[in-house]
């Protein structure tokens, strides 16, 4: 068979034959994850209303040195250096921060919407050569699993902050007393759901471990780990039916979840299904007890 020559024309920026609306995504990225990381930097710097009561931003945790009572360490120190910006978030931010910019997932949203390389398919480039990741700063991605590491510990962190989160001061008695914030759980909910569908979909694929990566940093582990497993060895007091049921649902969500991760093949459909349904029992449960 005849080989047939193909000619690579090179494109202008943003040049391309594409008719759709290629363009839509990386906009879309470019303005949340611009939005998100600008709104970041605002909430870290601003060193204010990042605690009340026994909750505390995870921005902020663990709070090294601060003016609230979760400091570890006390007030700022008088060594600070009086020109140096101080803030809690500024001590910390860092660690997760490169954990979640040099992931693979991160690295596909800021490339195309922010580096525009490339910024899609078949779409000019503004540079005319392959960096790749072999030269500075794009080599400082190889230390993603190092990060990763460090991660690891701000989960047991965060895990004690769920549980701190739960003891709230009886104004009339002056007592602690076991409780859940109804700001807790909505938290809890929005952010386990985004992981547990990606999760289903990475089972689906049959792609365990990145399945088990995902359901590692799913924040139903934090509470299960925060609650359940304290619980064990401390008095709760009086649970109400629904504060009851809760714990026994994050006990089981997260039980059935690590299940599934067991299996040779992963979540499959059917489990995907079933963590879907555990997620509409919650729901459920608690607009009927509303």
């Amino acid at each position: 068979m005849e080989a047939v020559p193909v000619k690579i024309v090179p494109r202008d920026f943003g040049e391309t034959r594409r008719r759709d609306w290629w363009w839509v995504e990386p906009m879309i990225v470019f303005t949340v994850f611009g939005g998100f990381v600008t709104y970041a930097t605002w909430a870290a710097f601003q060193n204010a209303h990042y605690t009340f009561g026994p909750y505390l931003s995870p921005f902020y945790s663990p709070e090294i040195w601060g003016s609230s009572h979760h400091a570890l360490f006390g007030p700022k120190p008088e060594w600070w250096p009086s020109l140096a910006p101080f803030s809690p978030a500024l001590l910390i931010l860092p660690f997760p921060g490169l954990f979640r910019f040099t992931c693979y997932y991160y690295r596909g949203a800021y490339y195309k919407a922010f580096w525009m390389d490339p910024v899609s398919c078949t779409v000019g480039e503004p540079r005319k050569t392959y960096w790749g990741e072999r030269w500075f700063p794009l080599i400082l991605q190889n230390v993603h699993r190092y990060f990763a590491y460090v991660a690891c510990l701000f989960l047991l962190v965060l895990s004690y902050d769920v549980w701190l989160a739960l003891w709230f001061e009886n104004p009339t008695t002056g007592q602690t007393e076991f409780g859940v914030g109804v700001g807790t759980l909505v938290l809890a909910t929005l952010t386990s759901l985004p992981n547990a569908f990606t999760a289903i979909r990475l089972g689906v694929n049959h792609r365990g471990a990145a399945l088990g990566s995902e359901t590692l940093n799913n924040n139903t582990i934090n509470l299960a780990v925060g609650v359940v497993l304290p619980a064990l060895f401390l008095s709760l007091g009086g649970v109400s039916g629904l504060v009851g049921f809760d714990l026994v649902w994050l006990f089981a969500m997260t039980s059935f979840t690590l299940l599934l991760l067991a299996r040779a093949r992963g979540a499959g459909r059917g489990g995907g299904a079933a963590l879907i349904s555990m997620y509409l029992v919650f729901v459920a449960v608690h607009l009927a007890g509303a």
